[in-house]
């Protein structure tokens, strides 16, 4: 008999890890309207933007017009990513109360994402999220690769627990686990997890799957029955890894939550909502969803 958590936290990435690898530009109001429908289907952690050189991520040039435009809302979480000390600067600017590091547990991903090695991107983060943390920020940590890499293959879970509990003693409320090229299976995902909450407590950690060879939603069963209650997702099944060839999106929030749903796991968000934000960033972007709980439900 499967055991779940009662609850979990879904933690919704389409408007910056979604939207951040389009090809064409994303107006500033598309993105507010996205979030704002977001918000009123239950969502209460909605990662807004990103602040990186936009150089390297045009796409989320404007976000700090996003944040300053949402402003602070009651019970509502907006956090951004903020990759060096400039970086948070501007996004304390914009008004932010929540920020995101990212790093990897592939040395060649780590080093064709932010041309560092794991070692140098963890010595970076440290003052990033010293100062964050003494201006009363909360801090995430995403670790990429948990379970493969395109360049390396295989990624032992070990090393994502080292990478893991750095991020956590350095001050990262929660670890998110992505895996960024969504070659993972249900065991894997297991055995990964378990690795990761030998050294950090399971209930701060989050997983972040992509849907690459339709493993999402079994990978993410897999880490419940080992205590995670915290799911990332892209409402439409939005986002992908330019890093990654043929890697699809991110699992999509609707296939998460109807999943939930049936279970009786709760969230706190509506379908009937959700099903429409994701309608609205489709239109928007001139493409069909690639969730399946969408394209089914706008069939019938």
């Amino acid at each position: 008999m499967l055991t779940l958590p009662k609850s979990v936290r879904l933690v919704e990435v389409g408007p910056r890890d979604g939207l951040q690898n389009e090809a064409a530009p994303v107006a500033t109001e598309v993105k507010i309207g996205l979030i704002e429908r977001l918000i009123a289907a239950g969502l209460t952690v909605i990662e807004a933007g990103s602040f990186v050189s936009p150089k390297w991520v045009p796409r989320m040039a404007d976000s700090g017009a996003v944040l300053k435009a949402l402003g602070q809302r009651p019970g509502i979480s907006f956090p951004v990513l903020v990759p060096n000390l400039k970086g948070l600067e501007a996004a304390l600017e914009a008004g932010a109360r929540e920020i995101a590091v990212f790093g990897a547990a592939s040395e060649s991903f780590s080093q064709r994402n932010i041309n560092c090695s794991i070692a140098e991107s963890l010595d970076r983060f440290a003052p990033v999220v010293a100062e964050a943390r003494a201006k009363g920020l909360v801090v995430r940590g995403y670790v990429s690769c948990v379970l493969g890499c395109p360049y390396e293959g295989r990624v032992a879970p070990e090393a994502v627990a080292l990478v893991a509990a750095r991020l956590f003693e350095m001050g990262c409320a929660e670890v998110s686990l992505g895996d960024t090229i969504g070659a993972g299976t249900p065991l894997a995902a297991q055995a990964m997890v378990e690795a990761v909450a030998a050294k950090v407590p399971v209930e701060r950690l989050a997983a972040h799957f992509h849907d690459t060879y339709g493993q999402a939603l079994a990978n993410l069963l897999a880490v419940m029955e080992r205590g995670v209650q915290v799911i990332d997702s892209a409402v439409a099944g939005l986002g992908g890894c330019p890093y990654a060839k043929g890697a699809t999106g991110n699992v999509a929030t609707e296939d998460v939550l109807y999943m939930l749903d049936g279970m009786g796991v709760a969230t706190g968000v509506d379908l009937g909502r959700l099903l429409e934000a994701g309608r609205f960033v489709c239109e928007a972007l001139a493409r069909p969803p690639a969730s399946r709980v969408a394209r089914a439900f706008r069939a019938n």
